[in-house]
């Protein structure tokens, strides 16, 4: 039997190819493969939160005004060439 790290071994395990032993051994497979891509995962910092929160609200709120801009003259104009303004 050759020496193998556990490591080795572990990610020997969870080789997408290999097959668990049935239904619940796939399953464990599944879940063992989330929890290590949800270590992987780089949460953003308090400010970084906070700073993402506000550029979305800006720009949320800005094409909001864009776009009711572009429907209040657009229906000036459609009154207008159909004579109901």
């Amino acid at each position: 039997m050759t020496d193998v790290s556990a490591r080795e071994r572990d990610s020997r395990e969870r080789e997408p190819g290999k097959k668990g032993s049935g239904p619940f051994g796939a399953l464990g497979l599944f879940l063992s493969q989330i929890i290590d891509e949800l270590r992987k995962v780089v949460r953003p910092t308090r400010v970084e939160l906070r700073n993402y929160t506000v550029m979305v609200i800006v720009f949320v709120t800005v094409m909001m005004f864009l776009i009711f801009g572009l429907d209040w003259a657009f229906s000036r104009i459609v009154a207008f060439v159909f004579g109901q303004g």
